[in-house]
């Protein structure tokens, strides 16, 4: 995680945008953040696009921003 622009979380992954690489890496990545598994942590719009739309099942909003911590503020 880099950081917020927009009201959006901003992160940076390795893996390349082929045959969903990027997509796996920023789901586990997200799930170990926020302490979920990632079968947890889904897609919900935006696979084929830089800009997406995470669903974190079983993890209220508030949940959330308190396990981004200081990035959920910036």
């Amino acid at each position: 995680m880099t950081g917020v622009r927009d009201g959006a979380l901003v992160v940076s992954l390795a893996a390349p945008p082929v045959d969903g690489a990027a997509n796996a890496e920023l789901v586990a990545a997200m799930a170990q953040v926020l302490g979920v598994r990632k079968s947890d942590v889904a897609i919900a719009s935006g696979a084929a696009s830089r800009n997406k739309i995470l669903d974190v099942a079983g993890l209220a909003p508030a949940a959330l921003l308190e396990r981004l911590g200081p990035l959920a503020s910036e």
